[in-house]
C-alpha cells in the first residue's frame, strides 16, 4: 500500500511538473507571439510589411515552429514566430539570401517574386535557366536572383546544364558567349573553363558588373559560396574591393580574359547558332549564349530638364575624393542612402525621396540613416520630386505644392534603379512576363503538394 502511495506521489509530481512546464511554455509562446504581432503592426505602419522583391512565403500547414528560419536569416526581423507558426514581419527588407529556405527542416518555405498587388517583370526561364529561346540562358539578377551567392550558383548551374546539350557540329567561333561579368557571369566563365569550353565573356563596363559601380567602401552583404576553380569562399560584410580582388585573382590564375567595355547590342539566332553583335559593330558567333547582365541594363532617369548636365551622375565610385560640395542624392533605396551617408562627412548633403517613408532599406542602412538624421549631418526631404536641374540650383517639388523650392547645388546623384533591358530581350525573342507572387525557388515536396 505504501509503495502504491509513493508511486502515486511520484506520478503526481511528474504530472504537476509537466503542467507547470507546459504552462510557462505556452505563456512564453503567447508573449513572443504578441511581440511579433507588435513588430508586424509597426512594419505595416512604416511600409515595411509588403515585400518588394524576392521574399519567403511560409506554408503554415507544414511549419512546425523550429525557429530555424528565424535563426538562419542574416537580416533582422524578416521572419518571426506567431501563434506557433513562422511568419514574415519586415518582408520588404528581405534581399533574397535564401538561408531560411535551406534551413527549414520541413521544407515549409518557398521564395516568391512579386505579390498579388505588385508585379515584377521577369524573362521566361525554366528550371535549368534556359529561356524560351533554346540555347539562350539567363542567370543572376535579371532572372530574379540578385544576391551574390545565388547569382554565382545560377551561373555555375546554367553552364553545367548547357554543356550536356552542346552540339559541336554547329559552325561557330565559340561554344559559349557570356554577356556580363558580374557574379553570375564570372561564375559561369570559370565553370566553362572547367568544362574546357571555348568561351568569350563580354562586359559593357568593368569586371564585377553592378558590383563595380558600388562605392569603394560599400559593404557587400554576402555569405559563404562555392566559386568554380577556387572552392569555398567565406566573405561576411566584405567591401567591394576585396571581392573584386578575389575575382581578379581567380581569373588571372586560370588565364581567363574578360573583354571589358564591350556592350552587346543584339543577339540574333541564325544558321543554327547565335550572332552576338556589340556596340562597335563587331560580330561574334556562338553555339550557346548566357545573359548575365542584371536588371539594371541602364540607369532609370528622371527625365527632367537639366538632367544632361555634367554634374549629374548615376553611380558613386570615389566618395572620398569629393568634399566641400552641396550635393543632392535622389532615391529611397539602399544605394541612395549608402551614398548619402558616405558623402555627408565632407559635404552638405540632401536626400530627396518621392515617398513618405523609406520602405526598402536593409536594417543596417535604416539604423545608419536614423543616426545620420539624429546627428544633423544629413537633410532628408520626403514626398519630394526633382522638377529641374540647373547649373547652380536644383528645383524640388514638395508634397505636390505648386511652387517648387530652390536648393543651391554642385552635384546631383540619381539612384532611381535600373530599367529592365526589355527591347534587347524582345529583339532576341525572349518572352517577358509579370510575376504576381509566383514561387521561383521551392522544394520538390512543395511542387507535389
Amino acid at each position: 500500500m505504501e509503495l502504491l502511495i509513493e508511486q502515486i506521489a511520484v506520478y503526481s509530481s511528474v504530472i504537476i511538473l509537466c503542467i507547470v512546464v507546459i504552462f510557462f511554455y505556452l505563456r512564453k509562446q503567447r508573449r513572443d507571439s504578441k511581440k511579433v504581432e507588435e513588430k508586424i503592426a509597426i512594419a505595416k505602419q512604416e511600409g515595411l510589411y509588403e515585400p518588394v522583391s524576392l521574399h519567403p512565403v511560409v506554408d503554415t500547414n507544414v511549419c512546425i515552429q523550429t525557429g530555424a528560419c528565424v535563426a538562419a536569416c542574416p537580416e533582422k526581423d524578416i521572419l518571426g514566430i506567431r501563434n506557433g507558426k513562422a511568419t514574415t514581419i519586415n518582408a520588404s527588407r528581405c534581399i533574397g539570401h535564401g538561408a531560411c529556405f535551406h534551413a527549414c527542416p520541413t521544407q515549409a518555405i518557398s521564395l516568391h517574386i512579386g505579390t498579388e498587388q505588385r508585379g515584377v517583370d521577369l524573362p521566361h526561364v525554366n528550371q535549368y535557366f534556359e529561356s524560351n529561346v533554346k540555347g539562350i540562358y539567363i542567370a543572376g539578377e535579371m532572372g530574379g536572383m540578385g544576391l551574390i551567392k545565388n547569382a554565382v550558383e545560377q551561373g555555375r548551374q546554367a553552364v553545367d546544364h548547357m554543356v550536356k546539350g552542346l552540339d559541336k557540329e554547329k559552325n561557330a567561333e565559340f561554344d559559349l558567349i557570356i554577356v556580363g561579368a558580374g557574379p553570375a557571369g564570372i561564375s559561369a566563365t570559370l565553370q566553362a573553363k572547367k568544362h574546357g569550353l571555348k568561351t568569350l565573356t563580354l562586359e559593357q563596363d568593368s569586371l564585377g558588373g553592378t558590383v563595380f559601380t558600388f562605392p569603394r567602401s560599400k559593404i557587400v552583404m554576402t555569405t559563404a559560396m562555392d566559386l568554380p576553380l577556387h572552392g569555398k569562399v567565406k566573405l561576411f560584410e566584405t567591401n567591394k574591393n576585396k571581392l573584386l580582388e578575389l575575382w581578379q585573382t581567380v581569373i588571372e590564375k586560370n588565364n581567363i580574359k574578360i573583354h571589358e567595355h564591350k556592350k552587346v547590342e543584339k543577339v540574333i539566332r541564325q544558321n543554327g547558332h547565335f550572332s552576338v553583335i556589340t556596340q562597335d559593330s563587331t560580330v561574334y558567333t556562338s553555339r550557346k549564349v548566357l545573359l548575365a547582365i542584371g536588371r539594371r541594363g541602364s540607369p532609370r532617369k528622371l527625365n527632367v530638364p537639366g538632367e544632361d548636365l555634367q554634374k549629374v551622375a548615376y553611380r558613386l565610385l570615389e566618395p572620398d575624393l569629393i568634399s566641400g560640395k552641396k550635393i543632392l542624392v535622389v532615391g529611397g533605396g539602399d544605394s541612395a542612402v549608402e551614398s548619402a551617408i558616405l558623402l555627408m562627412e565632407k559635404n552638405e548633403v540632401t536626400l530627396s525621396y518621392r515617398n513618405e517613408s523609406f520602405s526598402r532599406l536593409k536594417s543596417k542602412n535604416s539604423e545608419k540613416l536614423q543616426h545620420a538624421l539624429t546627428s544633423g549631418k544629413l537633410t532628408v526631404i520626403l514626398k519630394s520630386n526633382v522638377v529641374s536641374i540647373e547649373e547652380n540650383w536644383v528645383n524640388l517639388n514638395i508634397d505636390g505644392k505648386v511652387e517648387p523650392i530652390k536648393l543651391k547645388n554642385d552635384l546631383v546623384y540619381i539612384f532611381a534603379g535600373g530599367e529592365l533591358p526589355t527591347e534587347f530581350l524582345k529583339n532576341a525573342g525572349i518572352e517577358i512576363s509579370r510575376k504576381f507572387g509566383e514561387a521561383i525557388l521551392k522544394h520538390e515536396k512543395s511542387k507535389r503538394g
